[in-house]
């Protein structure tokens, strides 16, 4: 069936390099995005043993060929912020983080949210200059044990990656979205001046990897779209991230990278072929509510276009038959290859535990492993 053949015997690594490559593989690797905390939670109660509390844990009882865990290590020095507790009640404090973002966050047991940001650190030329001179790029460590890594990465059956950043993302962190998005349209020489410290940041982290490991894969992480498409046009992101995805991409290729993995959340389609033009061609979790099927994004950009994800995590919450429509919508993705299927997002706590283990079962079916529950 398509690219599958169970005949052969191959590593995490072999398959999962395989895959994207449209060669057979035994089966598509087995692979899954996360869960909420509240998730597990509920999954406690129907039956998921109480050790396994978070995505790490869930990997091993479930048994899935992660691949995001493997990446080579590296540390950028950076003078931190101290982190001050400007003023507090019985259920938040108001802190100034260690990146210099002043935030409401919830105390530990009163309940579970994404903080409330009002302040960041950087908001003209002035807080920009200032907050570059706290990263040193001059002194970019690596483990102690750095030789012995080495070896054992040479000895390897899985997949070993790298971090190559990303920028929307980072310069919304130190700006905020709506700061960051005036600068963009007022002050687009300070965007691209954050951009560039951005490149080559990464390009002296990565240069002492990409020369002396066999990396597989780089990876990005920007979240800058959301169910209306892009955060930025695609005017500024062509001028401004273009660029820099090529410096980085076209580094890593010389060094035998040949697969660059985008996260972006939202409806990524107006922005698949300019990531493509930098260099970047594999993009997950591919929200599919959101616009980002990952279907009729092949269809739309071809087989240069790469995805993971792309099962809709509302499928999950409806149950088997709404699972198995899911499942056969991506039946042809699978079989022709360029596509590991998993949930487009963090499985969300309306799923009842029991349907999760159905879809993983169906999943397993699909992808060329036997029936498990």
């Amino acid at each position: 069936m398509g690219i599958i053949n169970p005949s052969l015997r191959l590593t995490r690594r072999e398959r999962f390099l395989r895959v994207f490559m449209y060669e057979e593989v035994d089966h598509v690797p087995d692979v899954e995005f996360g869960y909420w905390s509240e998730t597990l939670r509920r999954w406690h109660r129907e039956g998921l043993p109480e050790w396994v509390t978070d995505d790490y844990r869930a990997d091993q009882y479930f048994g899935f060929e992660a691949w995001y865990w493997y990446k080579v290590p590296y540390y950028i020095p950076f003078r931190g912020f101290e982190r001050v507790v400007l003023r507090e009640d019985e259920r938040t404090r108001v802190v100034r983080d260690e990146l210099g973002v002043v935030k409401v966050e919830f105390k530990e047991g009163v309940g579970e949210s994404i903080p409330t940001y009002l302040e960041y650190p950087v908001k003209d030329w002035d807080t920009w200059e200032s907050y570059k001179e706290r990263f040193d790029l001059d002194n970019i460590s690596y483990p102690a044990n750095w030789e012995q890594l080495k070896e054992e990465w040479e000895r390897r059956d899985y997949p070993l990656g790298i971090d190559a950043g990303g920028f929307f993302g980072w310069a919304r962190d130190l700006m905020g979205l709506r700061n960051l998005s005036r600068a963009i349209l007022t002050e687009p020489e300070l965007v691209r001046d954050m951009f560039e410290f951005r490149t080559r940041m990464i390009l002296k982290a990565i240069e002492k990897p990409a020369k002396e490991v066999k990396l597989d894969y780089a990876h990005f992480w920007e979240d800058m779209c959301w169910n209306g498409g892009p955060l930025i046009s695609p005017k500024h992101f062509k001028e401004l991230m273009v660029p820099c995805y090529r410096r980085i991409t076209e580094f890593l290729r010389a060094h035998g990278v040949r697969l660059f993995i985008v996260d972006s959340d939202g409806n990524i389609d107006l922005l698949v072929p300019l990531w493509l033009e930098g260099g970047v061609n594999c993009f997950f979790p591919c929200e599919v509510k959101a616009g980002s099927d990952p279907v009729r994004l092949r269809e739309k950009y071809g087989r240069e276009a790469l995805f993971m994800g792309g099962i809709d995590k509302y499928a999950l919450i409806e149950g088997p038959k709404a699972i198995d429509r899911e499942l056969e919508r991506v039946k042809p993705l699978v079989e022709e290859g360029g596509y590991i299927p998993h949930v487009d997002h963090r499985v969300p706590a309306d799923v009842p535990y029991s349907h999760y283990l159905y879809y993983l079962k169906r999943k397993r079916e699909l992808i060329g492993l036997a029936s498990s529950s």
